[in-house]
């Protein structure tokens, strides 16, 4: 089937839910073979979900569980409330590598890793104020820098199959943005602009192809652009707030999209009782294996 949004026609898939709402606010899907399954988190319960089968098992690792990477020499990197953790194998806290602001009013948000093995991590205030989010960079050596001041809502990151271009998302600008992960990142450039009506990007990846898969809140769907910005794929949802998506199975071949019923009054709920559930989709593309924080 194909569409005519912005003018261009486009393949429409569905996705259809493997588990029923288990999170509040679903986010930030990995998949990694060590894993049973695909996890995620629920974002402001501080906890890591895990797809067993047709269980999900869930593990509390803190206040907020922001996002996560597995490790090359096992275990986990987590971005908590206000830094960075380490957690082994059984997602138990092996060190905590401090605070890196003081304010109770900021959290981490949404991050990933690059080729070369550091673990990048956005934040955002609790309350959305404009301005007060930042974009931080920790090395494989646990060193910590500050990349990116001035953001809104620091959202989705990954890399695209060159190792060259990383995309990173300000959600209320409505843009995917791109930038050289060993160059400057304030001197990104602007790849996808998301039209007025069709959502906010949240989280997003990137397939085999370098086509790149944004999730988008308030939108109802994943759109698939390709690296020059042209939409060609239109996964729709039964759920407003779609907030992150990743590919996995053993072929990477399935994407998993997370979802959240955060802040939805009784009434949206009851229209839209998979809130929070965890879906997925074949849409007939490939993804890569998760990059890994720290250096082999």
């Amino acid at each position: 089937m194909s569409g005519a949004r912005d003018g261009r026609a486009h393949r429409e898939l569905t996705a259809t839910p493997v588990t029923g709402p288990v999170a509040e606010h679903g986010e930030g899907p990995v998949w990694h073979r060590s894993y049973r399954g695909v996890r995620w988190v629920d974002l402001l319960a501080g906890d890591v979900l895990e797809l067993d089968g047709d269980a999900v098992r869930r593990t509390h690792v803190g206040a907020v569980a922001a996002a996560f990477r597995p490790r090359v020499d096992g275990g986990t990197v987590l971005a908590d409330e206000r830094g960075f953790v380490l957690l082994d194998a059984d997602l138990r806290v092996e060190r905590r590598l401090g605070d890196l602001w003081t304010g109770a009013d900021v959290r981490m948000n949404d991050g990933g890793c690059t080729p070369d093995g550091a673990f990048w991590c956005g934040s955002t205030a609790y309350d959305g104020r404009a301005g007060a989010g930042e974009l931080y960079r920790l090395d494989p050596d646990l060193t910590v820098r500050r990349m990116l001041t001035g953001l809104t809502i620091s959202n989705g990151f990954a890399t695209a199959p060159d190792g060259r271009t990383v995309y990173h998302v300000d959600t209320p600008t409505r843009r995917v943005e791109a930038f050289d992960p060993v160059g400057d990142p304030a001197a990104r450039r602007t790849v996808v602009r998301i039209p007025d009506g069709a959502g906010f990007p949240d989280g997003l990846t990137v397939d085999a192809d370098g086509g790149i898969w944004v999730a988008l809140w308030g939108g109802s769907a994943v759109h698939r652009y390709t690296p020059d910005g042209v939409l060609d794929t239109v996964v729709a949802l039964p759920v407003t707030q779609v907030t992150a998506c990743a590919f996995g199975g053993p072929d990477l071949d399935r994407l998993y999209v997370t979802t959240s019923a955060l802040g939805l009054d009784a009434r949206a709920r009851a229209a839209q009782p998979s809130a929070g559930a965890l879906f997925v989709v074949e849409p007939g593309f490939r993804g890569r294996p998760v990059l890994e924080f720290g250096r082999s």
